[in-house]
């Protein structure tokens, strides 16, 4: 799994590649956290593009940066996500608060 984080005023993507699954979404969740809460960005985007594998450890990811980045002020977004993904997407509701591109 990796991640990298680009931030410029104030509006940031995370470019994730590989799979997240529960034995590294808790490494990717402090990661960023981390960068959450250092940073501050009004803006979050996490770039899909990259995931071949997903299970509800994704789900999980999503709904707790979101709320982090909601109780310092910010929004988030889904960018790219492959078909299959954005599909476990939909049927968890998730884009019903997040914004899915």
């Amino acid at each position: 799994m990796k991640i990298d984080i680009k931030n410029e005023n104030g509006t940031a993507v995370a470019k994730l590649s590989g799979e997240i699954d529960h034995h590294n979404a808790k490494e990717l969740r402090e990661e960023l956290d981390r960068f959450i809460v250092t940073a501050q960005p009004r803006e979050l985007a996490i770039d899909f593009g990259g995931i071949t594998f997903m299970d509800s450890s994704g789900i999980g990811l999503i709904m707790g940066r979101f709320k982090l980045l909601r109780e310092c002020g910010g929004k988030l977004e889904v960018l790219n996500p492959q078909p299959y993904i954005k599909r476990v997407m939909k049927l968890s509701g998730i884009e019903r608060i997040v914004k899915i591109r």
